[in-house]
């Protein structure tokens, strides 16, 4: 009796806890009939103190416990967080029933320890159903031990125990994570047996499993078999499926058959799946529909309709939904709700009013808030800004180290990248997520960098990460841009579920590097294998037909876009047309090929054409698309440029001169081009005019060459 005595010790006395034992303490004897008051009392405890008290009153009385009390007990220190103390009371117990190994299992599965629980489950004498459905439930609400869950379903049948509504629910979870359809079909003839079909929640249960497994025939054949009552559970299942499914159109059915069924949850189903198929005005109707109908709004109700603010990129809208928050009766914004609000802002490129939203929900340290707003910084440029935020964060998850890595990326800050990377390898647990690779290598193909895209490559080996299709794209792809198309080449032909992205990214390679006849030979492998080309299959083909001048072959891949594979050109592939056409000196196919195009040509059609006439050095047409280009683009100062360079090329510096002083005049500004190399791990930048470099050498070099130039361009004397 020393445990019970020395936990005894910390608790109070002096407080209404001791007054309610007080109150039942006088006249208890050791008898049969007080110790069943005591169990009595035990099961309607309302804290551990009093349980404590209760217990130590007993022992001063001379009750011993018994199996049910010491249970019981139990269950009190394990519902109040004291899981060791609830395990010694287990250990000291002398006999124990099925009762006791599955309430101290439960208890180890609500404090997180599943691998205690697990070999409790393993050593328990007597399993019944109880102690197989907890061990299955703990196991399938945690992500990654869904193989554990099976086991423990098989061993579950092979003991006879049976199975029941519970059990076959919680595998339909498991069936779907795993998208294991024909052990799903097993379970749901076992429930037909069993005659609990016409439960609601087995219902949902089922169409959310069939649903998940991609069979949506199966779901709908549940949902329409009429064996059960519908009830709201079962409706919003089914209209979660069709959202799933993309059928918009039956979920917006279903939704009003009984419509005095809808609740919250009815609309939210509904509106977030208008969402997540991208019909964001669609859903932003519902939601005020929702709002006119009276219905309660909830958290999921704000963050789906902020996401569809964002969707649309439209912050008015997102102010109106962010007043409605505040405006709700009896709804407080939460952590949730907060960094969605911050979110919808930074997507929506309003900086401003994100940080605003931060500063005022009382949050400022939501990581998910900061993480949005390094997203928006990174994505309008702002690297400055986006690197504070993320060293101001004590904890950085995978989200964070890539929405920063996709920042310097996407500004063209790509020795950044590589810095980056190798502050996140000197992390004493490095968050090695398939994303980053992805973006570092992203980072390697603009460089040029092959040394780093081999070791980037050679590190996601070394660790073991799985090298699924993205991954194996962006490193074909960084192969081909960094010159080595061997290496490209054997990586596609690693891949053995080959799709059309992936031919895709090896087409553009070959049209990089002007290999026509490889890339048609890769074409009709990709069409032998029964994938489809897409538009972004043509746009390499037809790149690759430029480079290599073959204008038949171009002309007959463009006609077979519509006719063979029913794609419809968009800008790109014209303008690709029209460089093939310029490249092989074919003016006036060019031209002609520009008055058919269906579309209002834009400023890729006229620069496309622009350049064609300076291959062909036609003067009189480069300024008539001089009008149009400056008309539409006048402050793109990369158009002005193309512009003086095309005059030019002919030596009409009279020209060159008119479009510069014009550039000058309108005050346009083109960014400053640069090369690059790399040498001894450091990333040499030239741009014109620049003299930062350290090393003289650098400049000697130049005069030299300036000089040889100089030379060689005087006249010879006469």
């Amino acid at each position: 009796m020393d445990y019970f005595e020395k936990k005894l010790d910390d608790a109070q006395h002096n407080d209404k806890s001791v007054s309610r034992v007080n109150a039942l303490r006088d006249g208890w004897s050791s008898s049969v009939q007080h110790w069943c008051l005591f169990c009595s009392f035990l099961m309607f405890l309302k804290t551990l103190k009093e349980g404590l008290l209760i217990q130590a009153q007993a022992i001063k009385c001379g009750i011993q416990p018994t199996i049910y009390s010491t249970n019981l007990l139990i269950h009190l220190y394990a519902k109040n967080g004291f899981i060791h103390d609830a395990h010694n009371l287990f250990d000291e117990m002398p006999e124990r029933n099925v009762f006791t190994w599955n309430t101290i299992i439960a208890a180890h599965i609500k404090s997180n320890d599943l691998s205690r629980a697990e070999a409790l489950f393993y050593s328990c004498p007597d399993k019944d159903l109880v102690t197989y459905n907890t061990m299955l439930a703990g196991f399938v609400n945690k992500n990654g031990y869904e193989s554990d869950a099976l086991e423990v379903f098989e061993g579950m049948r092979a003991s006879g125990v049976g199975i029941d509504e519970f059990t076959v629910t919680t595998m339909f979870n498991v069936v779907a994570k795993q998208g294991l359809p024909s052990l799903g079909a097993q379970l749901h003839s076992c429930i037909i047996k069993s005659g609990n079909v016409s439960s609601g929640f087995v219902v949902s249960s089922l169409i959310d499993m069939y649903s998940k497994c991609g069979c949506f025939r199966e779901a709908c054949q549940v949902f329409d078999d009429g064996k059960f009552e519908l009830d709201v559970i079962s409706k919003n299942a089914m209209v979660a499926a069709c959202c799933r499914k993309g059928d918009l159109d039956l979920a917006w059915s279903i939704f009003q058959i009984y419509p005095e069924l809808n609740d919250t949850v009815s609309w939210n189903t509904l509106i977030s799946g208008f969402e997540q198929n991208s019909y964001h005005d669609e859903s932003l109707k519902l939601f005020s529909r929702m709002v006119d109908n009276g219905a309660r709004l909830n958290e999921h109700t704000f963050a789906s309709a902020l996401s569809a603010c964002s969707g649309l990129r439209d912050a008015k809208l997102g102010k109106e939904v962010h007043a409605r928050v505040f405006k709700e009766d009896g709804f407080t914004p939460n952590q949730y709700i907060s960094s969605s609000i911050v979110d919808m802002y930074c997507k929506c490129g309003n900086m401003e009013y994100a940080e605003l939203a931060n500063a005022t929900s009382g949050m400022e340290k939501n990581r998910f808030s900061i993480t949005s707003m390094i997203l928006g910084y990174s994505s309008s440029g702002n690297m400055v800004k986006a690197q504070e935020l993320f060293d101001s964060l004590m904890e950085k998850n995978s989200v964070v180290w890539t929405a920063l890595f996709s920042g310097y990326v996407k500004s063209q800050q790509c020795p950044a990248v590589l810095m980056l990377f190798k502050e996140l390898l000197g992390q004493e647990a490095p968050v090695l997520d398939p994303l980053i690779l992805i973006t570092v290598l992203g980072a390697c193909a603009i460089l040029a960098s092959l040394d780093h895209g081999k070791q980037i490559h050679a590190f996601s080996l070394r660790m073991g990460i799985k090298m699924d299709k993205k991954l194996s794209t962006a490193i074909m792809d960084m192969y081909s841009k960094c010159g080595n198309l061997a290496y490209a080449e054997r990586t596609f032909r690693n891949v053995m579920s080959r799709d059309t992205v992936l031919y895709n990214v090896m087409l553009s390679g070959y049209a990089h590097h002007g290999n026509i006849d490889v890339a048609v030979s890769l074409l009709q492998e990709m069409l032998g294998r029964d994938l489809k080309p897409d538009a972004a299959t043509f746009i390499a083909l037809l790149s690759a037909c430029r480079h290599a001048g073959s204008v038949e072959l171009g002309e007959k891949l463009f006609q077979s876009m519509e006719t063979d594979y029913n794609i419809l050109p968009e800008i790109d592939h014209y303008s690709c047309m029209i460089d093939l056409y310029g490249r092989a000196n074919q003016l006036e196919k060019a031209m002609t090929f520009v008055k058919t195009i269906p579309v209002k040509p834009d400023g890729i059609i006229w620069g496309a054409l622009l350049n064609a006439c300076k291959l062909n050095g036609n003067k009189a047409l480069a300024r008539e698309v001089e009008k149009i280009l400056l008309r539409i683009e006048g402050d793109d100062g990369s158009r002005y440029v193309q512009l003086a360079n095309a005059y030019a090329a002919e030596g009409d510096w009279e020209e060159t001169g008119r479009i510069r002083k014009k550039m000058k005049g309108k005050e346009v500004k083109k960014l400053v081009g640069c090369s690059w190399i790399y040498v001894e791990n450091q990333v040499g930048t030239f741009t014109s005019g620049n003299a930062s470099h350290a090393s003289e050498a650098i400049y000697s070099m130049l005069d030299c060459l300036i000089a040889g130039i100089d030379h060689v361009s005087e006249p010879e004397p006469t």
